[in-house]
């Protein structure tokens, strides 16, 4: 007996961009793209737009959101530390 097995498209986060449209401007991605994913700004800045490289259609995959879900609560901690030695 042959057993099929289905795989379910990835669907990708493309508005990501908006979802952190609260500190947007207060980060600096660069330094957010270096130190969390060891990437360029530019592609995290391409992944914000939900474009790849070439101008298609990207964004973030389950497992980059989740990184990048890490990397602010990272971002996080860090700053109620810094905050909490004033």
């Amino acid at each position: 007996m042959i057993q099929e097995t289905m795989t379910m498209p990835s669907v990708k986060i493309t508005d990501m961009k908006k979802r952190l449209g609260d500190v947007l401007m207060t980060i600096s991605w660069r330094e957010f793209a270096n130190t969390y994913f060891h990437k360029s700004s530019s592609w995290l800045y391409h992944k914000l737009d939900g474009i790849d490289g070439n101008g298609g259609k990207g964004g973030f995959t389950d497992g980059e959101a989740e990184e990048m879900r890490d990397a602010l609560y990272d971002l996080s901690d860090r700053i109620r530390r810094a905050a909490e030695r004033i």
